[in-house]
């Protein structure tokens, strides 16, 4: 087996906007024409150099119009989150995202006709044993043979367990049974990755076993119970451009938020400044979604360091164990239940790990 070895003086790509300190506004959304309520994040992209969060664009005045015709108006959820519930569109007109900033910078899209999604038709996976992981795959088509192009989001969500069940806890100087289960968890997650395709190179609208997912069984996200919920768009051949050209980017960055490698401008400009720059596309339609749940039972049981045994009085009277008492209370202990078992938190408390006690209405 030969080694080759490649050495050569490279010199480091630096354009300007990469160190520039200036931000420039950032706009992450869909028009969701359907049922579900469309969610807009504006933000401001950051030097390449920085590895905080971005800042969130607070206080804008954000709105939806038709060519000609009615306005929707956006409400601010939370600092750069804008929300719009389900409203009515007319799915043979144009549309455009309006916003002003609250320093008074005012931005629009280019009008984009609405576009019809069409359905999930399944989501299969296979066990893949030489990558150790589970491979998802998307199915749709579009009968009409109009769409052609399409984007998918992901949300996934997994259930989980501490490795000890803590069933006692201290309450004013007492032991006491607990009142609330930490012991198993959901955990949410929505992946950034930009997933696409496109069938315009086919005689059918057909999207087969198109991978979506990757999950490796280290994760023990599949240990238990899995669900990944897909979220389906059809998208125009310019904005597949865009966004085929962006996730080449985001290889490297990771999301729309983090900061981008080179120039890559969508379909809004800024109206008060023809020379500003501004990042996101506008787009505009229906979402189909189609949720599976799998409990394939793979990967391990979590491991944790062995539980100690302490005296009950350790966690009322004697002060000599004040340091233990950030350990949680798993169980009683000996014949006369005159000892507790204890473990780290970390060991007993899945919310540590992320999650939260609330069960989500589609697992079982």
């Amino acid at each position: 087996m030969g080694i080759l070895f490649l050495v050569g003086c490279v010199k480091p790509f630096s354009p300007p906007e990469i160190n520039s300190q200036q931000s420039y506004l950032v706009i992450d959304g869909f028009l969701n024409t359907g049922s579900d309520t469309s969610v807009f994040l504006l933000s401001r992209t950051q030097n390449i150099k920085q590895d905080h969060d971005p800042v969130m664009e607070s206080g804008a005045t954000l709105s939806v119009e038709k060519e000609l015709g009615e306005v929707h108006l956006f409400t601010e959820l939370s600092p750069g989150k804008y929300i719009l519930p389900p409203s009515e569109f007319d799915l043979l007109h144009k549309y455009r995202l309006k916003l002003k900033t609250a320093n008074g910078s005012e931005y629009a899209s280019e009008f984009v006709n609405i576009s019809k999604t069409p359905p999930i038709d399944s989501i299969s996976y296979k066990i893949e044993p030489v990558r150790n992981s589970v491979v998802f795959y998307a199915n749709a088509h579009d009968a009409g043979n109009k769409t052609h192009f399409y984007r998918w989001k992901l949300e996934e969500t997994w259930e989980y367990q501490a490795t000890y069940a803590s069933v006692l806890e201290v309450v004013d100087g007492k032991i006491v049974l607990r009142k609330q289960d930490i012991n198993t968890c959901w955990r949410t997650s929505k992946p950034a990755t930009i997933i696409l395709g496109s069938t315009i190179k086919q005689s059918s609208d057909i999207i087969k076993e198109l991978p979506i997912n990757v999950v490796p069984i280290s994760t023990n996200k599949l240990y238990r119970q899995y669900s990944l919920l897909l979220r389906q768009y059809a998208l125009s051949q310019e904005a597949f451009e865009y966004w085929t050209a962006l996730s080449k980017t985001t290889q490297l960055t990771g999301s729309l938020f983090d900061p981008q490698p080179y120039l890559l401008t969508g379909n809004i400009k800024c109206l008060t400044s023809a020379d500003e720059l501004v990042f996101g596309y506008f787009a505009a339609g229906t979402e189909e979604k189609r949720r599976i749940l799998i409990s394939p039972g793979l990967g391990s049981f979590p491991r944790c360091a062995e539980p100690d045994t302490l005296s009950v009085q350790c966690y009322t009277l004697d002060s000599d164990c004040a340091y233990r008492t950030q350990q949680l209370l798993l169980n009683y202990h000996g014949k006369l239940n005159d000892s507790v078992t204890v473990a780290n938190p970390e060991c007993a408390d899945c919310r540590l790990q992320g999650g939260t006690t609330s069960k989500p209405a589609f697992m079982k």
